[in-house]
């Protein structure tokens, strides 16, 4: 609970510090320094979230307030003190568009131990990581000169995964040529018959659900053939009048009307008919991106209901979710289910993680690129995992650095 609260507190320290501290700019060697170390902690805590993915191990778990999922604490501290380190000039990764929303809690006494044969150079152990996170937070409260909470405190923090939008981030689509041209056609068939059709697109966290949707939302012949697009995310928060809401600012507004002014209403029947309305003759296409839950059916067919009654036939619904329960519930035509990346295509993504499109040094094919395919067959597909490992390759390059990854992915399996 104690380092819950320092997490909690760090998230102020920018906006406080330009506050009380205008000699800021002093401290920033130190700051930088400081923030250097915790962004190795979080990079090493989010190593051992992806193989507790990939294995089903449990290095970095704890558990969400509600049970239902295990999450991870590399995603919560990285979340929680994103905020400065970005101040300090580093860059911390964003887990992606499929990555868990997380609870910040990493006190559990619980931790992996050694391998069998003595090994001990990769102990987990979850209350050194949190004395050294709480250690983190204290140097840049006192370097900032900030009064630390209270260490009694029963403060929780819950964190939220970050939004996702239609905009592409990742320019390119690595493999999954064929699923995307058919998918394509799925959604633009000129045959269509019924009002409104959902799609579920559904598959593990960090598989690339989001990434291969925001393709589908941008290309070409999608833009053509539908009228009114909409993107929105909706993660942990299934609200109806929210989500109808926010559906509702999205639509363009028809001619000799706007949706602004029913748009502040929270009168359900009135969005959903000024819904209907602007909908009425427009062939649409809404991106509801990453649904963790939805209680009931009876909920599920109240947010859906201003959009099976329009003129135009074709409509869809593109639903991303990682639990194969909410596709069976919303589904009207066969789900769309995403794994891994082939072995050739993750490799190539896996290296452009690494280095860029094209930043491979001169000695990457003599002394790397033989250790990189063996990480890579290691990550089972995973785009989440190539992003992360990668991101660890990046920061050093020398053989004995990839080397130690690799030994420490094959070590961590052993203890499983």
């Amino acid at each position: 609970m104690q380092i819950r609260a320092k997490l909690a507190h760090t998230r102020g320290l920018p906006h406080n510090a330009q506050a009380h501290n205008p000699g800021l700019q002093e401290l920033l060697p130190a700051l930088s320094r400081d923030a250097d170390q915790a962004e190795d902690l979080l990079d090493e805590l989010h190593y051992f979230q992806i193989h507790d993915r990939l294995y089903g191990t449990n290095y970095a778990a704890t558990q969400d307030l509600d049970g239902h999922q295990a999450l991870h604490a590399g995603s919560a501290v990285r979340h929680t003190l994103g905020s400065w380190l970005k101040c300090f000039s580093c860059s911390p990764t964003q887990d992606g568009g499929d990555d868990a929303a997380a609870v910040a809690g990493v006190t559990n006494s619980n931790s992996a131990t050694a391998s069998a044969d003595g090994d001990d150079t990769l102990h987990f152990d979850r209350v050194s990581i949190s004395n050294k996170i709480k250690s983190h937070c204290d140097s840049v409260s006192n370097l900032l000169g900030i009064r630390t909470i209270p260490t009694n405190s029963t403060a929780v923090v819950v964190l939220h995964r970050p939004p996702t939008a239609s905009m592409i981030i990742q320019d390119t689509l690595y493999g999954r040529r064929d699923i995307f041209e058919e998918t394509v056609n799925r959604i633009t068939d000129a045959g269509a018959t019924h009002t409104v059709s959902v799609l579920p697109i559904v598959g593990p966290g960090g598989i690339g659900k989001t990434t291969f949707t925001q393709h589908l939302y941008n290309d070409g012949r999608t833009k053509k053939h539908f009228d009114v697009p909409v993107w929105v995310c909706v993660s942990a928060d299934f609200d109806v009048l929210k989500l109808t809401r926010e559906i509702l600012a999205c639509i363009p507004a028809t001619q000799g009307g706007s949706s602004g002014a029913a748009n502040e209403t929270t009168n359900l029947d009135q969005l959903q008919k000024s819904i209907a309305h602007h909908l009425k003759s427009k062939r649409f296409l809404i991106v509801l991106d990453d649904i963790w839950k939805c209680d009931s059916q009876d909920q599920w067919k109240t947010l859906l209901a201003p959009f099976t009654n329009g003129e135009a036939k074709g409509s869809m619904l593109l639903v991303t979710t990682r639990f194969p329960k909410v596709a069976d519930m919303v589904k009207t035509v066969d789900p769309l289910e995403l794994r891994g990346l082939e072995p050739n295509d993750f490799f190539t993504f896996f290296e452009a993680c690494i280095f860029g499109e094209d930043n491979k040094p001169e000695h990457y094919q003599d002394e790397l690129a033989g250790i990189a395919r063996k990480i890579a067959s290691k990550l089972k597909g995973s785009p989440l995992a190539a992003k992360t490992v990668g991101r660890l390759l990046h920061k050093h390059l020398p053989q004995e650095h990839w080397n130690g990854v690799l030994e420490k992915h094959q070590s961590l399996k052993h203890q499983k």
